[in-house]
């Protein structure tokens, strides 16, 4: 074995137990997760806010409530749900958070973000060290997609919280998705690192598979918007009509942001990315053009991958339409995300095409 051939044998194993590291602050970061939202429901602060707001006057918009805290007083503002205030419409607030509101749980909460920003750091390295291994880009195979996904997603995640947008109750589902991903690349995808096969030799490989990742990550954090905003806008319309929901439904809900947070987040991240999925399927025609000789096909990645562009485009346009408003066009959402994953794990494990080189 020359020393060229010695080299990226190790940083293959490198790369190996970078993604196995990562692994296991994800884990500890998963745990920081549950304490978080555990200790939010269960404090004194958050008991006593509860009763205070079963109690408070019926035309107030907030309750608070107030707890000693080693020596000093902090204040505790819980939201109200606010009755419809016409026919067809609901203002509802803020929930106040993963946390509750309370000290505890947000100290667990930032010391999770903290585990998830070194696990990132150390999964990202992982997927630098297999890119230096074969000398190329770092997705010619599904487990190099996979662990490059999931990073890029956890990414994404920890540059809407450096931008200060309220997302860290997407924590807790992120971090258990990392984990499930990592957990399938490095059990069932898993591929030693290899050269390319001839049609990928190109640099639209750089430009193509990247934005599709981008894309892939992008819509799995607005599909874990849309799927809470049907949670949430449920638990929204039983409080509306007088019913009182589960203990650990209410416990869990009344934290998340309102309902027509979560749909506006959501409807807004789907937006936002799509004209970027729109130039991938461009991308991935020219470059079958270069490599086939053709620029459309029919090819079972290329087909799945055009469904989801109409499934995305039908959602948007259901947005703009007035009768497709809310659930129904969260409903369309969740479908185009579902195409998208058939797109990437169904037609690549089961479906046999020319973009059949998953390795598994």
């Amino acid at each position: 074995m020359n020393l060229a051939a010695a080299t990226n044998e190790n940083l293959a194993n490198a790369s190996n137990t970078l993604i196995y590291s990562s692994m296991a602050v994800y884990m500890l970061a998963f745990f920081a997760h549950i304490a978080e939202w555990v200790l939010g429901s269960r404090s004194k602060v958050g008991r006593t806010a509860a009763a205070l707001k079963a109690d408070g006057a019926a035309g107030s918009s907030t309750v608070k409530a107030r707890v000693a805290q080693r020596g000093g007083t902090a204040v505790l503002d819980r939201p109200e749900v606010i009755t419809r205030s016409a026919a067809g419409t609901r203002d509802v607030p803020d929930g106040p958070g993963a946390a509750g509101g309370t000290f505890k749980g947000d100290l667990w909460g930032r010391i999770a973000v903290s585990l998830t920003v070194v696990a990132f750091a150390v999964q990202a390295a992982g997927v630098v060290a297999r890119a230096l291994s074969v000398q190329r880009a770092p997705w010619g195979n599904m487990y190099e997609f996979s662990i490059t996904f999931s990073t890029v997603a956890v990414g994404a995640y920890l540059v809407l919280l450096a931008l200060r947008k309220n997302v860290r109750w997407i924590g807790l589902v992120l971090v258990t998705t990392v984990l499930l991903d990592l957990g399938i690349a490095t059990t069932w995808l898993y591929t030693d690192s290899d050269q390319l096969v001839p049609a990928l030799h190109s640099y639209w490989l750089w430009i193509h598979v990247s934005t599709a990742i981008l894309c892939g990550a992008v819509f799995y954090l607005g599909a874990v918007g849309t799927l809470l905003y049907l949670f949430r806008d449920s638990y929204e319309n039983k409080l509306a009509n007088g019913i009182t929901p589960g203990k650990f439904a209410t416990s869990v809900l009344e934290r998340l942001p309102a309902a027509k947070t979560l749909d506006t987040f959501s409807y807004r991240i789907n937006a936002a990315v799509f004209p970027l999925w729109t130039f991938t399927i461009i991308a991935g025609a020219i470059w079958a053009g270069d490599a086939w000789g053709r620029y459309w096909g029919w090819d079972p990645k290329e087909v799945w991958s055009f469904i989801t562009w109409v499934a995305y485009a039908a959602y948007l346009h259901a947005r703009a339409t007035a009768g497709w408003k809310g659930r129904k066009a969260a409903y369309l959402a969740l479908v185009a995300f579902g195409c998208w994953l058939f797109n990437y794990y169904g037609v690549n494990i089961f479906v046999t095409g020319k973009h059949s080189y998953a390795g598994v």
